[in-house]
Formats: structure tokens, sequence, C-alpha cells
């Protein structure tokens, strides 16, 4: 290189790093799953029916939350259940407290109840309803998830078996009203804990005595938990149960005319049931009426929708006055399923009449307060803002099936009025805005009063006008 020149340093290209991001799996998690909007008016139905029975029977909202700490379930539902020992999803929250998120309703309503001094309430005995999500740990299949909603009735301050009899009709009630038939309820006693106590060592000797027969899994619960035997699905252990001793027969005087009489407002009400000897549910705190509700097919298949029974002692247990109880869930998934296998009607909601299309900025901006306008006036009204295009909106109209469109482009805007469209028949004219709500209000009417008269649809209704039309315009042209 001659003296005096400067080495040129080319620069080397910096090799940018492009951040790497982390294949996500877009999949829910395993017994998860996303309710579609395709089956949103099945679960509305449902929805609809069950706050409108709750109402009906006196029965005030409340919400509990989802996660509780671990130790109301343990004491509630009970150590040496599977559902606390295999089902519950419990974890360490970051303030150390061991947390857990519901399995059930009943434990958390019970919390609250004695947390806020209900049972000072004047509204006594207190009806308390609640519809939400609950989660369980458990084999997912069909209608049964890890995350499931259920809705809970629940009756606190009253002991009388006369309540027992209307849990059962209400739950009856609400099926009625979804259509649902072929309903089958089981009913049973498991009596009090000092009653049990002597029916626990007979059936502790006889499982010991078939030992042999079960399941490690059920061995582990002989001593444990008996009871707990019976909820078993597995056909090895039912077929152990069948021959076990019965919990009806060795109820205490208390209990037996208590189920007496719960057995003859049945009658008197004369909803279907069964007496299951060996149904006794899956909580520990259950006490005398225990029950589960059944649909059935043709083929004598079972599909289980809910259950529930008295909760007597519980409230006692756990630190409040003592307080007998009794209360009903219904599993929603199951609801569903059973709906849409017998082809149960779902929910209809009310489909808008009217649609408002619009046409440039300034049409959009007039649009908004219209629409606020006429939904004061309760006038249900459909839209698309979003879309300029007013073939697009019109041809979105008729799609929806409404009577009457509303046009607003830039001219109707600047004058303050409004098209009015027959979406059938074609006629339409122009009105002041001011009188949108009154002319609309008018022509809703005819169309509904023609329909109801002549029980013609909307699309025979419009062809009708149409048809006339048409006949006017061929006078005309001739």
């Amino acid at each position: 290189m001659k003296k005096g020149s400067t080495k040129k340093t080319v620069k080397k290209p910096v090799e940018t790093r492009r951040k790497v991001r982390k294949t996500v799996a877009l999949q829910s998690v395993m017994g998860m799953r996303d309710i579609l909007p395709t089956n949103q008016s099945y679960w509305q139905q449902v929805r609809k029916v069950l706050e409108h029975e709750a109402e009906e029977y006196g029965f005030s909202r409340i919400d509990t939350p989802i996660l509780e700490l671990k130790s109301l379930f343990e004491n509630t539902i009970g150590n040496n259940s599977e559902l606390i020992e295999d089902e519950l999803y419990s974890f360490s929250s970051r303030s150390k407290d061991e947390v857990a998120l519901r399995p059930e309703m009943t434990a958390g309503k019970v919390r609250a109840y004695i947390e806020h001094g209900m049972d000072a309430l004047t509204n006594q005995p207190l009806k308390l309803f609640s519809i939400g999500p609950n989660y369980r740990y458990d084999k997912p299949m069909d209608g049964r998830y890890r995350e499931f909603f259920q809705a809970d009735f629940d009756i606190f301050g009253e002991m009388d078996p006369v309540l027992d009899a209307q849990v059962i009709q209400i739950a009856h009630r609400v099926l009625e009203k979804l259509e649902l038939t072929d309903i089958q309820f089981a009913v049973n006693s498991v009596g009090t804990p000092e009653s049990r106590k002597e029916y626990k060592k007979l059936l502790i000797a006889y499982f010991e005595s078939n030992k042999v027969k079960l399941p490690s899994k059920y061995r582990n619960m002989i001593e444990t938990n008996p009871m707990g035997i019976f909820d078993s699905k597995d056909d090895k252990v039912l077929q152990v149960c069948a021959g076990a001793p019965q919990a009806i027969d060795h109820l205490d005087k208390e209990s037996r005319e208590h189920f007496k009489n719960l057995l003859e407002y049945l009658d008197e009400l004369e909803l279907p049931y069964v007496i299951n000897p060996q149904l006794v549910r899956g909580m520990d705190y259950y006490t005398k009426t225990v029950f589960e509700i059944y649909s059935t097919d043709k083929n004598g298949n079972q599909y289980a929708l809910g259950g529930g029974g008295r909760f007597d002692r519980l409230i006692g247990d756990l630190g409040g006055e003592p307080t007998p109880a009794i209360g009903f869930s219904f599993g929603l998934d199951r609801l569903v399923l059973e709906m849409k296998r017998i082809g149960a009607k779902n929910y209809k909601p009310q489909v808008p009449r009217v649609y408002l299309a619009q046409l440039g900025e300034l049409a959009k901006k007039k649009s908004l307060k219209i629409f606020a306008e006429l939904e004061n006036a309760g006038i249900l009204i459909a839209e698309s803002f979003g879309r300029g295009n007013l073939k697009t909106q019109l041809r979105q109209a008729n799609k929806i099936g409404v009577d009457i469109a509303l046009i607003i482009g830039q001219k109707e805007a600047l004058d303050d009025t409004i098209i009015i469209k027959n979406m059938v028949s074609g006629i339409q004219e122009t009105i002041t805005k001011e009188k949108i709500i009154s002319v609309l209000k008018k022509e809703l009417k005819l169309s509904e009063d023609f329909r109801k008269k002549n029980g013609q649809t909307r699309r025979v209704v419009g062809n009708v006008v149409k048809e006339k039309v048409n006949r006017i315009q061929r006078k005309k042209r001739k």
C-alpha cells in the first residue's frame, strides 16, 4: 500500500437475530372445551329455564368463588373420598395457602351462609340458586368434562320432608320445560351419622369377606370409606355391591319416618321414582334423603342428569349454628347432551325485523344515534357498521329476514331523512328522521297483524304485497 493511502474498512453486515417464537399447541387442555356459537342456543335454553324456575320458586341468586381453601372441601366432602384423593384440582398459592378449584357448589355456598350470617335473614327457609363451572380431574368421556357446569338449588333452615319433595318437584318441572321425557328419580335414605356407624361396621365386614373380588383401588376404601364403594361404575364392583347390606334396612326411627313421609309426598305429586337401596351419593355430608335423576332411552340405557340430598349437619359441623338443609344440582352439559339426543327444542332468540344500512362517513355518524334511539324505543334492529358496500349490507338484511331496511346515504345524512324500504316488495319511500319511530312501529304492526290474522310467514306476507304491487304496475302499463 502506498504511503499516505488510507485503508478502506469494509463493514461486514451485522447478522440480525430473529426471535424464535415458541410453537403453541392450538388446542384446549384435556377435559376442557369451547362452547361454540352453534351450540349456544341449547345452553341458552337451559339457562333460561333454570333461572325462570328458580325465580318462580322464590330462590335468590348467589355466586361464590371458583377458588376456595382446600380445607373447606376436605372438611365437607371427606378426606377419604375418591373426589378429594384423586380428582381435586389443588395447589399452593403465592401466599402459601392451600387452595382448590371447586369440584361442586354446596361447600362454597355453606361457607358463604356461615360467613355472612345468613341464618339471621328474615326470609327463612332461605332458598339460594347458583350456576357456574366446577372442576374435577376426572376421566373425560361423552358428557363428562374436567370443567363442567352445574346449576344448584339449595334450601336452608327447614327439616320438613315436604321440602325434599319440593326440590324433586322443581327438578322435574325444569326437565318438563326442557321437553325431556322418560325421566326417573332414584331415591334412598342414608340416615344420620349415628345410625350409619353400625351400618358401616356391617359394610366393612361384608366387603372384607369379598375383598378378593374387588380391584385394589376399592380394597383400600373398605376401612376408610366403605359407602363410597357404591359409587363405582366398575362392573366387578357392582356385582359385589349387589349383595351388600342396605342402608335403608338400618335407619334410625326419625330417618325412617322422614323417608316414609317423603315417599307419600312423591306419590301425591305423581312423580316418577324408584327406591334404590344402594344409592349413597359420593359426599360425606349427606344425611337422610339422597336422590339422583336419570333419563332413559328406548333401549333401557340410563343417562344421569343430576342429583342431591339433605345435608342437615354440614353447617353445624363447619362452625355455624346447626341448620338443616337440602339441595340438588343439574349438570348443564348432561342436559344439553340429552336435549340434542331426543331433539328437544333449543332457544330461539328474537329476530330483528329492521336493518339499518348506511353509506359514507357522515351517514355512519348519523346512524349510530338513530340505532340507539330505535333500541331505546323497543325496536330490535340489526346493522353492520363495518361494511361500506350498500349491496352487501342489503344482502345481509335479506339473509337475516328483516321486514324493513332503513338506508342512510350522504344525501339523507345532510337532509336528516331516511329511506325506508320493504325488503320483499321492494317498495321504498323517504321520510324525515323525526317520523322514523312512529312510521316504523306502524309498518311493523301492520305486518304483524296481517301474519296473525292469516297465519302466514313474513315471506308469504311479502309475496302477497309484492303481487299486489305487480298487479297495480301491470294495470298502469296497459
